[in-house]
């Protein structure tokens, strides 16, 4: 029989690992480190020389998804356990 924790633990943990997929997925999806600034390419538009500019905005890597699930499935893991009941 599941100690009454451990059902809900088990939930809190596989949704807040659909967030954390989630939250990687549509903040960029990056498969490198994360990133503070994006570089990004223009074109002048006289000369039609291109250069690289860059946005200031956060996206997360591949890091903070691995750490991430690594840190949720080692906890899934615990609540695997056996535990002795103290009645």
């Amino acid at each position: 029989m599941l100690t009454p924790v451990r059902k809900p633990l088990r939930f809190m943990l596989v949704l807040s690992m659909g967030l954390l997929i989630g939250y990687w997925f549509f903040a960029g999806a990056h498969t490198g480190w994360s990133m503070n600034r994006v570089p990004f390419e223009q074109t002048d538009e006289i000369t039609g020389l291109v250069y690289t500019t860059y946005d200031e905005r956060y996206v997360p890597g591949i890091e903070i998804l691995g750490g991430g699930l690594t840190l949720v499935l080692v906890f899934l893991g615990l609540t695997f356990l056996p535990f002795k009941s103290s009645k």
